[in-house]
């Protein structure tokens, strides 16, 4: 029998926290020390908080810092971003995709830079960042947090595994974002670097030589690979070679380490230079796309359309333009507007192309140009416009799919099943005319009975998928659409939050009951099902029928298979009854800043967490993170996994973690389907001055599985290679042949095995081989879902897989920045003068300036390109500002994402200032050495003298470079 290695590098994990991890990964126990969460999480909150900052002051606004210590709610708020739901979910994805390279990359040193392979280190993280930059650039955020979470792993286990701090640094190392400059003198594999410890002393035992002459080394942990003659250990339990000669250790994971006396240092450091990485991108992308993928946002949801544009569609695509033009046009400038534009149309046999922007005249223009042609056999490619969608989309969308047709690619419904639960999404079907009745007569070959049965299976499936995500399948005619895209209307608003949702099929009559807190507003219950009747219940005792669309508590409107109750706001403990033997589902919604994340983690038998992207094994114990947004005052006092069509619950053990974590630990799950439910207790003085409970839900459900799926991948492959994905399916149960079936989003060509035999009690392994095509533009992502089903059953799970595509990186080189000159002509009230810089910007051999942009200064900058006497394409900056805006940061950026900041200041002064600078580059950044000031000086009225200087050195010209802390 052969183990999964998923769970046996698990079960190592709590062995090794002391060893080959670094700085902690998230863990199940506060502590003193600072963990990899704690670090990133405090340079996002920092470097987000600079960038609003800046952003504010180049607008002409009012900036409102946010208080101290800095939290994720106070950042929002202070960015004036519409919640910080999103803020916290981009959190999220950076710091469990930090954590996962602990779990995935334990024993690969490069990682960690671990037995001195500090090249290699350095190339994983410059590599990675170009992923990042070209991800931004292409609009897939989500593949540039993961790839971001994971590459800042490996940059703060630096300062954790190497004596960079014993060497008596307290900055961060120059070079480890940049390849085009050393990396600085490293200890070679034959010089011995360590002494012993003295019994538990360590402090002293790297050897004097080696902090002298300012040489890098590392651990080298147990015999991966086999630690050479003398060289230092990485120290601490499991690691072998902490026991030979020279014994201990030097890392600094935690203050209990061998050389834990200078822990706080090295995190300190490393959160440093994560801001340093953070504040490179932020120059990359802009400071606009750097916020988008943060999570920072002043608009709504995203609107999510995906349209069915064959023959009979042309009544549904008019009334698309005209909701979509209703939304644009009356949510443009305010917090109602939606901050992203998502169109997937689709077709026989075409679908797509995703279109995704900022732009709503352009997302406008998209939608207009979509006309109603084609079609002929009634089934469409429904569900593949979706898998686009559900991959395209930012986590925890609101999809809306129109069509009147069945989907011909019923084959994917198991990988947009997948998606739905991994993106947490939800999908809104509106399903028009009788579906395949409009194309029977067209398709002869089909009989009444068949088309029939097909359309039955078909809008079936589209009611699961829907129920699935926390969604609705509303069927509606043609002419009802109008009324019922009303729905998209509420579901795009910001701050939505699911205060109940079931399903019953089959339909019996049942009692419900939902909380409405002080924090909610605009509560609306959508039902969906075949007229059920139902009474409204609020907390005084007052109840309102069906039958009354106009009570006292809710206004009522029913179109087709939808019916919508906007209540009358009372807070407290509202109860509906629904009487039906038909299949009816419930949801009830409002707004509010107070929600939750979740996340089903994996636990080791020690203390550290890893995100579970497979569904949880029935019949074992369950253990979830939450994390409440809208508040930095919140306590959660329960948590339960509610059934999703039934009435069980299981409830948990909730624990505080910090940082607005809680972790929950549930007992062994049943087989089923289930909805996470929170309660809590929020004394937020922003929301009331009394505290408030308050009770939300997950809108997609938990599923539970008999067997895992579990894959792991580098991630990073360039177009036209054909990337490997290893997968490994491990049952505790049933064992035979299991099918496996592997999708992609973007059509990329792929062999897999059709199944694996896996023993009872055991696991097998697989594999699946993707031919990218060498045309794929760099920054490109793919998503790779891999699904196995149980033999003779209906039971599946899933691994899901996000793969970047990008080209190896052949400009290396940052921007050059030469100041010309710098006149000031300041008097003492610096609103009636001006002053003017001019600068030349290149990128000698490399691939062209992109863009200049201003960082700082509120003046006015132009940009001309010109070629200069040799041939080099040069581009000639010229800014002018009040001498009351006397700083300015100009931002370059070149072709391949490298970035240079050159920064001038000036002081008022009352007399004409010309400085002419010497032709010297600026950038690498050189030292400030010999350096000159030009000071010139003019009496005013009253005899005081007022100077400007503008400081000119020979190898740095009027220029400060600024490293981005």
């Amino acid at each position: 029998m052969m183990l999964s290695p998923v769970p046996l590098v698990f079960l190592l994990i709590p062995f090794l926290q002391k060893g080959a991890l670094g700085f902690k990964p998230i863990s199940l126990f506060e502590s003193d020390s600072k963990n990899h969460q704690q670090i990133t999480v405090a340079a996002i909150l920092e470097t987000t908080l600079q960038v609003c900052r800046d952003v504010a002051i180049a607008e002409g606004r009012d900036f409102s810092s946010a208080p101290r210590p800095l939290t994720t709610e106070g950042v929002a708020l202070a960015c004036q971003s519409s919640g910080s739901e999103s803020f916290s979910s981009a959190q999220s994805n950076l710091k469990w995709s930090n954590a996962l390279v602990d779990a995935w990359k334990l024993f690969s040193p490069r990682y960690h830079f671990d037995s001195e392979t500090f090249e290699e280190g350095r190339k994983l993280i410059t590599d990675g960042m170009s992923v990042v930059k070209k991800s931004i650039d292409q609009g897939n955020l989500q593949a540039a947090r993961e790839k971001l979470g994971e590459i800042s792993h490996t940059l703060q286990d630096f300062y954790s595994h190497s004596n960079w701090i014993e060497l008596g640094n307290t900055l961060p190392h120059p070079s480890l974002i940049r390849s085009d400059i050393s990396i600085g003198p490293v200890a070679d594999r034959s010089t011995p670097t360590c002494r012993s410890c003295v019994g538990n002393d360590c402090r002293n035992n790297i050897l004097d030589n080696i902090i002298r002459d300012k040489l890098l080394t590392s651990g080298y942990f147990s015999s991966l690979p086999f630690k050479p003659k003398g060289k230092c250990s990485h120290g601490d339990l499991l690691d072998t070679a902490s026991l030979i000669e020279p014994t201990g250790g030097i890392n600094k994971d935690d203050r209990d380490a061998k050389h834990g006396f200078l822990h706080l240092t090295a995190a300190d450091v490393a959160m440093a230079a994560t801001r340093e990485l953070l504040e490179d991108i932020r120059g990359a992308a802009g400071d606009r796309n750097f916020l988008q993928m943060i999570g920072i946002s002043n608009g709504a949801k995203a609107l999510c359309l995906v349209i069915d544009t064959t023959g009979s569609m042309s009544d549904d695509i008019a009334e698309v333009k005209r909701v979509s033009s209703l939304i644009v046009d009356s949510s443009r400038g305010t917090q109602a507007e939606p901050s992203l534009y998502i169109l997937v149309p689709f077709n026989d046999p075409e679908f797509g192309p995703l279109t995704r922007t900022t732009d709503p005249d352009y997302f406008k223009t998209q939608i207009n140009s979509l006309t109603a042609s084609g079609g002929g056999d009634f089934p469409e490619m429904s569900l593949s416009g979706l898998q686009l969608a559900l991959t395209g989309a930012p986590p925890s969308s609101e999809i809306f799919l129109f069509t009147d047709a069945t989907a011909k690619d019923t084959y994917l419904a198991g990988t947009v099943l997948a998606l739905i639960e991994r993106s947490k999404s939800v999908v809104n079907f509106l399903l028009t005319g009788s579906l395949a009745s409009r194309r029977r007569r067209s398709s002869g070959s089909i009989d009444q009975g068949q088309t029939t049965q097909m359309r039955s299976v078909n809008t079936q499936l589209y009611r699961d998928l829907a129920q699935a995500s926390g969604g609705q399948a509303i069927q509606v005619t043609k002419t009802q659409l109008p009324q019922a895209t009303s729905l998209i209307l509420q579901s795009t608003s910001s701050n939505l939050v699911t205060l109940l949702q079931a399903v019953r099929s089959p339909g019996k009559p049942d009692n419900f009951s939902f909380v409405v807190d002080v924090s909610v507003t605009n509560v609306t219950v959508y039902i969906v099902g075949s007229a059920p009747s139902f009474t409204l219940i609020n907390p005084a005792g007052v109840s309102q029928s069906n039958l009354d669309v106009n009570g006292t508590l809710a206004s009522v409107q029913s179109v087709g298979t939808f019916q919508t109750l906007q209540l009358d706001k009372k807070v407290g403990l509202w109860e509906i009854r629904i009487d039906s033997a038909q299949p009816y589902t419930l949801k009830v919604v409002g707004q509010s800043a107070l929600n939750f994340l979740f996340e089903l983690v994996e636990v080791a038998q020690g203390s550290s967490l890893a995100i579970l992207n497979t569904r949880p094994a029935s019949g074992s114990n369950a253990t979830l993170v939450v994390t409440v947004t809208g508040s930095d005052s919140a306590e959660v006092t329960e948590v339960a996994l509610v059934e999703s069509s039934g009435t069980q619950e299981i409830k948990g053990s909730v624990q505080p973690m910090g940082g607005g974590d809680f972790l929950v630990t549930m007992g062994k799950l049943p087989a089923g389907d289930f909805l996470v439910r929170l309660s809590g207790v929020d004394s937020s003085s922003r929301i009331r001055a009394a505290p408030i409970s308050f009770q939300r839900q997950s809108s997609t459900r938990v599923r539970t599985s008999s067997f895992t799926v579990t894959a792991v991948s580098d991630g990073v492959f360039e177009p036209g290679s054909s990337p490997v994905v290893p997968f490994t399916v491990s049952t505790n149960g049933t064992g035979g042949d299991f099918v496996i079936q592997a999708t992609n989003n973007q059509g990329f060509r792929s062999s897999f095995p059709s199944s694996l035999f896996v023993e009872i009690g055991g696991s097998a392994n697989g594999t699946v081989t993707l031919t990218v095509p060498a045309d794929t533009p760099s920054g490109s992502d793919v998503t790779l879902t891999i699904e196995a089903q149980a033999p003779g059953t209906v039971d599946t799970n899933y691994a899901v897989l996000r793969l970047s595509i990008t080209r190896q990186a052949t400009d290396v080189t940052r921007p050059v920045c030469q100041i010309v000159s710098v006149t000031a002509n300041c008097s003492a009230n610096c609103s009636l003068s001006t002053w003017q810089l001019s600068a030349n910007l290149s990128d000698g051999n490399g691939t062209g300036i992109q863009r200049i942009t201003l960082r700082q200064g509120d003046g006015t900058l132009n940009t001309t390109s010109v070629l200069d006497p040799g041939g080099e394409n040069v581009t000639l900056a010229l800014y002018s500002a009040s001498c009351c805006s006397p700083d300015v940061e100009l931002v370059a950026v070149d072709g391949e994402g490298n970035v240079a900041t050159c920064f001038q200041s000036i002081k008022v002064a009352t007399a004409d200032t010309t400085s002419q600078a010497p032709n010297t580059p600026v950038f690498p950044p050189l030292p400030m050495t010999n350096a000159t000031t030009v000071s010139v000086s003019n009496p005013t009225s009253s005899g005081n003298t007022l100077d400007v200087s503008a400081s000119i050195y020979l190898t740095v010209p009027l220029v400060i470079l600024k490293l981005g802390i």
